[in-house]
């Protein structure tokens, strides 16, 4: 439980990032569209990405002695400058979220977009990859660590799609996203001072 646990809390907060993938999951089950799909992919998709992440950067790390600490500073150098973008995002507001576009989309038109915001995208490897994978050097489980961030890949985007419905009226409104990155902002920031301290 002290690897499963950091490593479910870490990977939920860098998933809640609301980003194009975020957004297209709550537009997906706002409308009641292939949201069983749309989810799977993602959660599929990140679980993919974590394993890599977990398994390679795990050996290296005990491979070459000075890697470990290289992408420890590295780490947390990102997720201060992850934090500041969420907290200028926070400053800023004035986000929506709008269940926009077409009303019907078939099956594979949409698995394709979102495997294309997914993949794509070069945060996904740097959260999934390199982040939780060079985090998860620093726990004597790793397995167990990677099972947490996988495990919270699937809750949030299952919860997230099914509970689109429930957050519309929250998210329609600007303040509760600056709430929401004033939040992730400050847990990156907590997240790099006890790498920074390790």
């Amino acid at each position: 439980m002290t690897a499963l646990l950091p490593g479910f809390a870490l990977s939920l907060t860098l998933i809640l990032a609301i980003g194009a993938q975020n957004a297209f999951v709550l537009r997906q089950g706002l409308r009641l569209q292939h949201v069983f799909w749309v989810c799977l992919t993602c959660a599929v998709s990140d679980a993919i990405l974590i394993t890599v992440g977990v398994a390679g950067f795990g050996g290296l790390g005990q491979a070459v002695p000075w890697f470990e600490p290289l992408m420890r500073y590295g780490g947390a150098g990102f997720l201060i400058w992850y934090g500041a973008q969420n907290a200028m995002s926070a400053w800023r507001g004035g986000e929506t979220l709008e269940a926009e576009g077409p009303k019907t989309q078939t099956l594979r038109r949409t698995i394709l977009t979102l495997l294309a915001l997914t993949w794509l995208n070069p945060h996904v490897y740097l959260d999934t990859v390199v982040l939780l994978g060079s985090i998860s050097a620093q726990y004597d489980n790793r397995l167990a660590f990677g099972v947490g961030a996988v495990m919270a890949s699937f809750v949030f985007f299952f919860s997230l799609g099914y509970g689109a419905r429930m957050l519309s009226p929250i998210f329609a409104k600007p303040r509760s996203w600056q709430i929401l990155d004033a939040l992730i902002a400050l847990t990156m920031w907590a997240i790099a001072a006890k790498l920074l301290l390790m």
